[in-house]
Parts: C-alpha cells; structure tokens; sequence
C-alpha cells in the first residue's frame, strides 16, 4: 500500500527542488575538507594516512575543486582560478595563524605552550576557521564560508562572520558567546573575551550592503560580556573597554571604559 503521505511530499520536492532549495555544498563534506586542512597545517603527526605532506596537500586541493564544482557552474564561475588562489596564500594564512597562536600563549598565563594552543583553544580554532574562510570569501566563493565558520560556532560558541575584517595578531580568550558581525573591522593585537558582542543597532534586510558592526582599532582590550554595536561606533587604538559595558558611541584612542556599577559586600566576623 502506497504511503500517500511520503507521495505527496516527493511530488512537492520534485516541483520545488530548484537551485535556490538545494543544500549545497555538503555540510559533510565540507567539514572533512576543513580538518584534512588544518591537521595539514597544524599536523599532530609527521605523516597522516597519505605518503607525503604534497600529498595531503594534493588532495585537500582536488576536494576543494570538486566540492566547488558541486553547486558552482564553471561557466559562471573560474573554479580552478578560486583554488588556485586559495592556495597560493596558503603560506600567508598559516604564518597569521602562528602569530594568532603566539599572541594568545604569550597572553594567557595559564597556556603552557604555543602547541596546547593550537591542539585544545576553542579561540585559536575559531580564528583559524575564519581566515581560511575568510579567504574563500573574499575570492568570491558563496556559502561555503559561512558553512565553515558555522562548524566552528557550533564546536566552540564563537560566532564570527567570514566576512569580518580582522588584523594580525588576533587573541580570543574563552570565546563562549562571542559574535562578530560580517561588517565588523577589527585591527592588529585586539584581544576580546568571551560573551562580547559587535553587533548592529538594528536588523534590516535594507541595510545588508551598510556597514552595521563597529571597527575596533589597534591594540584595544574588550573585556567579557560586554557589548559594542553601530557601523560608525570606532574604538580608538590602544584603549581597554572593561566588562559588561554597553556602547553604541564611540571611543576616542587611549580610553578606558568601565562599567561605574559598584558591588557592595558586607562581610559579618563569625562570632566564636
């Protein structure tokens, strides 16, 4: 006996499955791809299952091709030009990333090694995720970037657009809860702690293409939890916005911003 049901829904899945419902590029797939990169960039072992580094390499760079021949049409689109590219600044990205690495290690008292870095901090995993993104993103290549840096919000809290500017180094501590909008520019040693938001004033499919998401200059410190919204709030260099403050104006450099809220603890001496 035939299931109407499921007959029904294949009959509306063949009428609607048109290009813009399809779910591409694989969420599998991709996730494969970015941990074959990063355990060649970052490898735990001298050789993995493949013979040799060019052949992890090799084969990183033909998944990529073929995940994008997937859902891009190559008349539309100069695939092997993308790839290409994406790998030619794979040297520019790696070196970011040990910068990245070495700032948090030097900054972080309880790191014990740039190595314990790179193997177990949800920050340094976040931000790898978004450069290699990053690049894919600014080489035009649609979805994949946010798939990417979606698998790395879902493994560690942190939640950066691909799109985001962000300079050399960079250091997250904690990072549980931290959101970086996709216009949101962040500048060189900018050290941001967890639950900080740079976020929008308002949400509106009008404003997709205005800068929503604050710039944060060199050098600045946001401590935890708070939260910095408005594309024309700046952040002036070498300032420390400490926790749990809320701004949507901006801040001239070499500020210090603190939240004026004071806790009061009356402590009583135990009477023996």
């Amino acid at each position: 006996m035939k299931n109407t049901k499921v007959h029904s829904f294949l009959e509306l899945l063949n009428q609607t499955h048109k290009a813009e419902w399809e779910a591409s590029p694989s969420i599998q797939g991709a996730s494969a791809w970015l941990s074959d990169l990063i355990e060649f960039l970052f490898p735990n072992t001298r050789l993995n299952r493949y013979s040799t580094y060019e052949g992890i390499l090799k084969k990183n760079q033909i998944d990529l091709e073929n995940m994008l021949l997937s859902y891009l049409d190559p008349k539309d689109y100069d695939i092997e030009f993308a790839v290409n590219a994406f790998y030619d600044d794979l040297d520019t990205i790696y070196n970011n990333l040990r910068c990245d690495a070495l700032k948090i290690f030097e900054s972080d008292p309880a790191a014990t090694s740039v190595n314990e870095v790179v193997v177990t901090y949800p920050g340094f995993y976040a931000i790898a995720v978004y450069r290699i993104a990053n690049k894919l993103s600014l080489l035009g290549i649609p979805i994949l970037p946010r798939v990417l840096t979606e698998l790395a919000h879902g493994k560690t809290g942190i939640d950066i657009h691909p799109n985001a500017v962000i300079g050399v180094p960079f250091f997250i501590d904690h990072g549980t809860g931290i959101v970086i909008g996709s216009t949101a520019v962040i500048g060189n040693n900018v050290s941001i702690y967890q639950g900080v938001t740079l976020g929008a004033l308002q949400v509106s499919k009008q404003l997709s293409n205005v800068k929503r998401h604050p710039t944060v200059e060199d050098n600045v410190i946001i401590y935890a939890r708070t939260t910095i919204l408005g594309g024309n709030t700046v952040i002036g260099r070498d300032s420390i916005i400490g926790g749990s403050v809320f701004l949507t104006r901006s801040v001239k450099a070499y500020s210090n911003v603190f939240n004026t809220h004071q806790l009061r603890i009356d402590s009583k001496e135990q009477v023996v």
